[in-house]
């Protein structure tokens, strides 16, 4: 027999509402799919949102669509805390890259600035071998 553990008289406790006027949101691009957390000033996330949760699954997660649902999701649920100025991080080279500044346009929101992450390699991987066969 399964143990019922949701009692009637079990209270949930809610969070405390934030009002924040600036924050940032972060957005991570991959080929695969894209992330995006929209914080504070001081980095404390206030909520998220991915191309999975959104309810894409498979190929259809890497598709530029995916991507501004997730956004729009990730907005949307930043306006409960009274967002309406933001910073833009992007990283990534995916297609949910190009998206974002679509988005943010569109959600009627003043941008700070836009930064990009993407990581550079100064270097690079060592290079092969030389032929040897003439």
């Amino acid at each position: 027999m399964k143990k019922n553990n949701s009692s009637p008289n079990r209270t949930l406790k809610k969070k405390p509402e934030r009002l924040v006027s600036k924050g940032r949101i972060y957005v991570n691009a991959t080929f695969n799919s894209t992330l995006a957390s929209v914080t504070d000033d001081k980095g404390n996330v206030l909520c998220w949102s991915s191309t999975g949760e959104s309810g894409f699954s498979g190929g259809r997660k890497s598709t530029p669509f995916a991507a501004t649902v997730a956004i729009e999701n990730a907005l949307n649920k930043s306006k409960a805390f009274g967002l309406n100025e933001i910073d833009i991080y992007i990283k990534g080279i995916g297609p949910g890259r190009d998206v974002v500044l679509n988005v943010i346009r569109s959600a009627k929101m003043k941008v700070g600035m836009i930064v990009d992450r993407t990581p550079v390699p100064h270097n690079g991987t060592r290079s092969r071998k030389a032929k040897h066969n003439r």
